[in-house]
């Protein structure tokens, strides 16, 4: 991947996973546990110990998952806590069987398949993609889980299929107008300015002031106040 498209997702996971902190802050909605398939990807629902809601998991409980297996040295990828430099995939996994929908987790992990060029990550049990699936399977209505799959997708070319997962994210957002802002910037850089324009005027409506995406859409002429006509439908940016 060249280096500046790798800096822009980076730039996106960055900003996906603030939002993902006000969330945890402001305190998460809870989704009823629904019955998973054992499939390849195996059972999110049953481990040793947990699972846990990241989002609204007691603070001591996460302290003692990311204590000793996602330290920052391990989120970072610079310095393993239990285990080698090369198989530090094995504590992120570790963390992402306590806490499916752990964001900043999941976000290591598909770096860490990134940087062995690898899936699965030396060490892990599942593939990138399969602990995405864990994530939304364990908490359906997590909108940053689907929002980093999304950014997983479109770095694999799948637009489409990114597409379908903000349609989704869209629909468990409701009146998160953080969520709406997120998922709308990633619409924009999927070039679905119609569906970012959409989701800006949402966020405006739940009384969200920040203009970030209001900015980004005025830059490209594909702005329009709620309630005014806008413009046709983009074209989908094909998959590549």
């Amino acid at each position: 991947m060249p280096a500046t498209a790798y800096l822009h997702f980076s730039r996106i996971a960055v900003r996906l996973l603030s939002v993902a902190a006000m969330v945890l802050i402001a305190g998460g909605a809870r989704a009823q546990v629904q019955a998973a398939p054992v499939g390849p990807c195996g059972d999110p629902f049953h481990n040793h110990f947990g699972p846990f809601d990241y989002r609204t998991a007691p603070m001591d409980i996460r302290g003692m998952v990311e204590r000793p297996h996602f330290p920052p040295g391990v989120e970072t990828m610079t310095k393993p806590s239990k285990t080698t430099y090369h198989y530090m995939a094995q504590d992120v996994a570790y963390t992402l069987h306590v806490f499916p929908n752990h964001h900043r987790a999941l976000n290591t992990m598909m770096r860490l398949g990134e940087r062995h060029k690898t899936d699965p990550a030396p060490g892990a049990r599942y593939t990138v993609e399969c602990y995405f699936v864990r994530g939304m399977q364990y908490k359906p209505d997590d909108t940053v889980v689907r929002s980093l799959y999304a950014l997983f997708l479109t770095k694999q070319k799948r637009n489409d299929d990114a597409v379908r997962q903000l349609e989704l994210a869209s629909e468990y957002a409701k009146d998160n107008p953080l969520s709406h802002l997120n998922i709308g910037l990633l619409y924009f850089d999927l070039g679905r300015y119609d569906r970012a324009l959409e989701a800006a005027h949402a966020a405006l409506a739940l009384g969200f002031t920040r203009t970030d995406l209001i900015d980004k859409l005025k830059g490209i002429n594909k702005w329009t106040e709620p309630g005014q006509l806008s413009a046709a439908p983009d074209t989908p940016k094909p998959n590549e």
